[in-house]
């Protein structure tokens, strides 16, 4: 699994001055710069068998700069929330359980990707908005640079902003297992430390 990096650029405007929800449009979200997912099927898939999330459920992982997991964590959303101040909250809550932060790095190196599993349809919501700009904030706050941002409907998966999307998995293939997360995990690949507070 591998992650491609977009120049960065500065011409991301804050949210903060755009209104009284601290929120990020597609547009404005292509133009930050946002590193690639060279595979983002691979991702998703790897993702989704690690936590099987059902709707209602996000998960945030990091990759180190060669494209390696190292650490992820699955949690429970509140519904219908349209301001990112909570989703940073939650966000930053589940990466302190299973990652130190690089604020002492000149630069941010990793790179953390957000997939949030919900109701609805795969388009961009003003939901979805809320949690890209939670992801950004947590990231600048956790000397991490933003990546990807997922959602996994029952229509698949939607890498929102870059409009690439996949089938399978879905909002609904947690139900085609009984069996836990951590048994699914590929051989060869290394435990993560996880916080599933769901």
């Amino acid at each position: 699994m591998a992650i491609g990096f977009a120049p960065e650029t500065t011409s991301v405007t804050s949210s903060r001055r755009a209104g009284r929800h601290r929120t990020v449009e597609p547009s404005e979200w292509t133009a930050a710069g946002i590193p690639l997912l060279i595979n983002p099927r691979e991702v998703v898939t790897d993702l989704h068998t690690r936590h099987l999330p059902a709707p209602g459920t996000a998960v945030v992982a990091v990759y180190s700069p060669d494209g390696r997991l190292t650490a992820s964590a699955s949690f429970a959303q509140r519904p219908g929330v349209t301001d990112g101040w909570e989703r940073r909250n939650a966000i930053l809550s589940h990466l302190r359980r299973v990652t130190a932060d690089d604020l002492r790095r000149r630069r941010p190196v990793r790179t953390a990707v957000l997939l949030v599993c919900r109701d609805g349809d795969a388009g961009w919501t003003e939901v979805d908005g809320a949690w890209m700009w939670g992801l950004r904030d947590a990231c600048s706050l956790y000397g991490l640079r933003p990546g990807s941002y997922i959602t996994l409907t029952e229509d698949g998966w939607r890498v929102q902003g870059e409009d690439r999307t996949g089938r399978t998995p879905n909002a609904t293939s947690w139900t085609a297992t009984s069996r836990g997360a951590a048994s699914l995990r590929p051989s060869g690949t290394p435990p993560l430390r996880r916080a599933a507070a769901r």
